[in-house]
């Protein structure tokens, strides 16, 4: 995998790169969350989805790789007034505690696929029966738009991708299309994504 330090660098300005408001398809599932659910956000970078769920009265862990983006989640927890178990992590290779989490929130995390492929194994171990994921990442027709995602195409998702990943989930939402995003100086104006909310049985 590359190095943490371009997302450090990134992170370390002032301000947060995709805003401090949570991702807007996460809010919008915000029906099928419970006070006390024990809710996993890899690589949530600044903390803004990890802070927003803790919140809604979750439990949560959130992963980095970036510690510079990490110790801005912990800030903004605290000046929230919300408790967050904020990592520096790997998703590819941290330690997924079997049926540790009711939720798993993957928004906009863009890995090289055997990286991507080990972290989804991780989360499905750590779903409990019951629980949820949900997710939106950029696709190959983001490819040439300035409103966010990574410039490799290998890191980018598609409808199959996800059925492929978490075959052993439910589907209950799997869309792929044109949204406009509005989170950050980053990720601003129209974007073709893959959201999607499964749940394991």
């Amino acid at each position: 995998m590359s190095t943490s330090l371009a997302w450090d660098e990134r992170y370390q300005g002032g301000g947060f790169q995709f805003g401090d408001a949570p991702n807007e398809y996460l809010r919008a599932q915000s029906w099928r969350f419970r006070p006390g659910m024990r809710a996993l956000v890899p690589g949530d970078g600044e903390g803004r989805n990890g802070v927003w769920l803790a919140q809604k009265n979750l439990k949560v862990t959130t992963l980095d790789w970036s510690p510079v983006g990490v110790a801005k989640a912990k800030t903004l927890a605290e000046e929230r007034g919300v408790t967050l178990d904020a990592q520096v992590a790997d998703a590819a290779a941290w330690t997924y505690p079997e049926a540790g989490f009711d939720l798993v929130a993957w928004i906009f995390l863009h890995l090289p696929p055997e990286d991507r492929a080990a972290a989804c194994r991780g989360c499905v171990r750590a779903l409990a029966p019951g629980g949820l994921l949900v997710l939106e990442c950029f696709t190959p027709a983001q490819e040439g738009r300035r409103s966010g995602g990574p410039k490799q195409r290998d890191l980018l998702w598609d409808r199959a991708i996800v059925e492929r990943e978490f075959a052993t989930l439910e589907v209950l939402e799997l869309t792929e299309g044109a949204v406009r995003l509005d989170e950050g100086p980053r990720h601003q104006g129209l974007a073709e994504v893959v959201r999607a909310v499964l749940r394991k049985g």
